[in-house]
C-alpha cells in the first residue's frame, strides 16, 4: 500500500487540486512523535488566500482520511497524519519478503544504459590509497543503478598516455632488469619512476631523452611499444589481485592510449566548426561565455592532452553505447577540467552533453602523512587491504575462537571495513583512514553492520525453523519495533535517492540506523519467546532485518557474513 499516495489523494479531493501536487508538497516529520507524514500548510497560503494554522485546522475538518491513517492532528501550519503502526508493520514486511533481492529496486531504468568511469588506475604506477574512493564509489553506484533496472558499463579509463612512461622507458634501459620488474611488478617499476626524478635533477638532458621515447611510443617503433606493452600487462596482473580482493570487475578497461588515433577528428571537428583558436602556438576553445578559462586542445609541440582524449572517449562511448548518463568518479582537484571540456562538447552541437556528469569526492590519507609518487611515498592498496585483513582476523581471535572458518569471515571483515570506511562519508568529505576506526565493532563501521547480521542469522538459526505460522503485527507497535520498520521501510526511498545525488553513503547511513535500531530492540526484546505469537512477530522483523542488512552491504560491495 502507498500511504503517501493515498494521503495525496485524500487531501487533493478535499482541496479540489491534483494529488501529484499534494505528494510533492508532503515531508516526513523530524521525529515520529509529530506524525508519519505531513502537509505544510504554508504551501497553500498564497492559493487558499488563509493563514496557515488556520488552513491545517479547516482540514481536519474536510478531510477524509484513509482507513490506514490512525489519526490527524493540526499544529500550526502544519497537518500532520498518523499512520496505523500495525498495518504499517505488515506492509513493510510483508513486502520485504515478497520482493526478496528486489526490494528497494525498481524496472524505472528498463532501457536506459549509464556508464561508469571509476578507478582509472594509471598504469606503472602503484594501485594506492588515493584510488580507493573512485574505485568503491564507483562499484557501488554501478550496483546502485543496476538495483533500479539500469544497463551499466563499468569504464576502467587506464592512465596509459604520457612523457611518464617516456621517463620509464629510459629509467629501464639504464638502470632497469626485466627478470626483477617482473618478480616485483608495479614496485619494481616506482623504485625506476622515482630513480629517474632523482637522476633528472642532476642531469636534465634525462627529460628531454624522456620525451623522445615517448614520441617513439606515438609513432609505433616496435621496441618502445614492446617495453611499453611489457610495463602495461605487468600491472594489469599485478593489480587484478586488489579488484579481485574487492570483487571488482569492469565492462571495458579501454584507457587513454585507445582513444589516441581518435582525437584528431576532434580536432578537425573543432577547427570545421570554427570553435579552434590560436593561443602563443597553442590551439584552445574559448570559453568565456561560462566564465571558465579557455580549454586547450593542442599544445604548442601538436601533442594533445586530457581534454582531447576524454572529449573523443565521450563521443566513442555516445556511437557505442549510446548512454543516457555518463559519470565520471573523479576527485574534486579535476571540477575545473570537468567543467571546461562538458561545455567544449556543448558547443560541439551534441545535446547529449547535459547527460555527462562529473561524480567529485575527497582525497584519501593515511593518518602517517601525505603522498607522493614522484618521491616514493605511496601506500598500496593491497597492503591496506591485507593488513585490515590481518587485524580483523585477530580481533575474531580473540572475540570468536570457536569460529570454524575464521580466514574466510577475516576477508569479508577486513575489506568491509576499507570500504564501508570510503563510503559512510559523504562523498566529497576528505578522508584520513585508521584502522583502529575502520575495524571497530562498537561503531558506525562495516564490522558493526556485519556483526548485527551475523546476529540476526543466528538467532534465526537458533529458532529452528523461523517464522511459523500466522503474524500478528500489532505485536510490533511498540517504538522500538517501530524504529527499526521504520529503517526497512526507508530502504526503497534511499536507494532513489542514493543515485538521484550519486551518494551511496545514504545506504551506508541507513544500514549502521537499521543495525543500531535492531540492536536496541535486540537487548531489550527476547525474541525467541515461549509465546509463540510474540516469537513469530519478533522473527519475522529480525528475518527482515538481516535481509535488508545483506542487501545495502551487497550495494556498496561489502560481503554480509553469516557467522562472525
Amino acid at each position: 500500500m502507498d500511504f503517501l499516495h493515498g494521503i495525496s489523494h485524500a487531501v487533493s479531493e478535499a482541496l479540489s487540486m491534483d494529488a501529484e501536487d499534494i505528494a510533492a508538497m508532503m515531508e516526513k516529520p523530524p521525529n515520529r512523535e509529530m506524525g508519519d507524514y505531513a502537509l505544510p500548510c504554508f504551501k497553500l497560503a498564497s492559493r487558499l488566500k488563509k493563514a496557515p494554522p488556520l488552513i491545517s485546522k479547516e482540514l481536519t475538518e474536510k478531510v477524509i482520511p484513509p482507513g490506514f491513517v490512525s489519526r490527524m492532528e493540526a499544529a500550526g501550519g502544519y497537518l500532520n497524519f498518523f499512520i496505523d503502526k500495525s498495518l504499517f508493520a505488515k506492509n513493510t514486511l510483508e513486502r520485504v519478503m515478497r520482493e526478496g533481492q528486489a526490494y528497494g529496486g525498481s524496472e524505472e531504468g528498463r532501457g536506459k544504459t549509464i556508464c561508469i568511469d571509476y578507478s582509472s588506475i594509471n598504469i606503472a604506477k602503484p594501485f594506492h590509497i588515493g584510488h580507493l574512493s573512485t574505485t568503491v564509489i564507483g562499484n557501488a553506484l554501478y550496483k546502485l543503478y543496476s538495483h533500479l533496472g539500469y544497463r551499466c558499463i563499468g569504464i576502467n579509463h587506464l592512465g596509459d598516455w604520457g612523457t611518464q612512461f617516456g621517463k620509464l622507458i629510459v629509467a629501464f634501459k639504464r638502470w632497469g632488469d626485466r627478470e626483477r620488474i617482473e618478480a616485483g611488478t608495479v614496485s619494481e617499476m616506482l623504485r625506476l619512476y622515482v630513480k629517474f626524478h632523482d637522476e633528472a635533477e642532476k642531469d636534465p638532458s634525462l627529460e628531454d631523452e624522456a620525451r623522445v621515447w615517448f614520441k617513439k611510443i606515438e609513432d609505433g617503433d616496435e621496441e618502445a611499444l614492446s617495453i611499453f606493452n611489457f610495463f602495461k600487462e605487468l600491472t594489469m596482473r599485478d593489480v587484478q589481485h586488489v579488484y579481485d580482493m574487492l570483487d571488482i570487475r569492469f565492462d571495458s578497461c579501454a584507457g587513454e592510449s585507445f582513444y589516441n588515433d581518435k582525437t584528431a577528428a576532434v580536432i578537425e571537428e573543432l577547427r570545421a566548426k570554427e570553435l579552434l583558436e590560436e593561443s602563443d602556438g597553442a590551439f584552445v576553445v574559448n570559453l568565456d561565455e561560462y566564465g571558465l578559462p579557455p580549454c586547450m586542445i593542442v599544445k604548442s609541440d601538436g601533442a594533445t592532452l586530457y581534454a582531447t582524449r576524454d572529449i573523443a572517449a565521450a563521443i566513442y562511448r555516445k556511437k557505442s553505447y549510446d548512454f543516457d548518463k555518463c559519470l565520471y568518479v573523479v576527485a574534486y582537484q579535476q571540477n575545473l577540467h570537468f567543467k571546461q571540456w562538458f561545455r567544449v562538447v556543448e558547443k560541439m552541437g551534441y545535446s547529449w552533453y547535459k547527460d555527462l556528469e562529473h561524480v567529485a569526492f575527497g582525497m584519501v590519507s593515511m593518518e602517517e602523512g601525505t603522498l607522493s609518487t614522484r618521491k616514493g611515498r605511496v601506500v598500496l592498496l593491497e597492503e591496506v587491504l591485507k593488513s585490515s585483513v590481518g587485524k580483523a582476523r585477530s580481533i575474531i581471535e580473540e572475540k570468536s575462537p570457536d569460529l570454524e572458518d575464521k580466514d574466510g569471515a577475516a576477508r569479508m571483515v577486513g575489506v568491509g571495513a576499507v570500504v564501508f570506511g570510503a563510503l559512510i562519508n559523504n562523498r566529497i568529505k576528505d578522508i584520513v583512514f585508521s584502522y583502529d576506526r575502520a575495524l571497530n565493532f562498537d561503531g558506525e563501521t562495516a564490522p558493526y553492520v556485519q556483526y548485527t547480521h551475523a546476529r540476526s542469522c543466528s538467532v534465526m538459526r537458533k529458532s529452528g525453523g523461523g517464522v511459523q505460522g500466522k503474524i500478528d503485527y500489532s505485536l510490533l507497535c511498540d517504538d522500538d519495533a517501530q524504529e527499526v520498520v521504520q529503517n526497512i521501510a526507508a530502504f526503497p526511498a534511499t536507494v532513489k535517492e542514493a543515485c538521484r545525488r550519486n551518494e551511496p553513503s545514504l545506504i551506508a547511513r541507513l544500514i549502521v540506523d537499521l543495525a543500531q535500531s535492531f540492536n536496541r530492540f535486540y537487548y531489550d526484546h527476547r525474541i525467541l519467546e515461549e509465546d509463540i505469537s510474540l516469537r513469530n512477530a519478533r522473527l519475522m522483523l529480525t528475518d527482515c532485518t538481516r535481509h535488508v542488512i545483506a542487501l545495502g552491504l551487497g550495494l556498496l560491495g561489502i560481503a554480509a557474513p553469516e557467522r562472525m
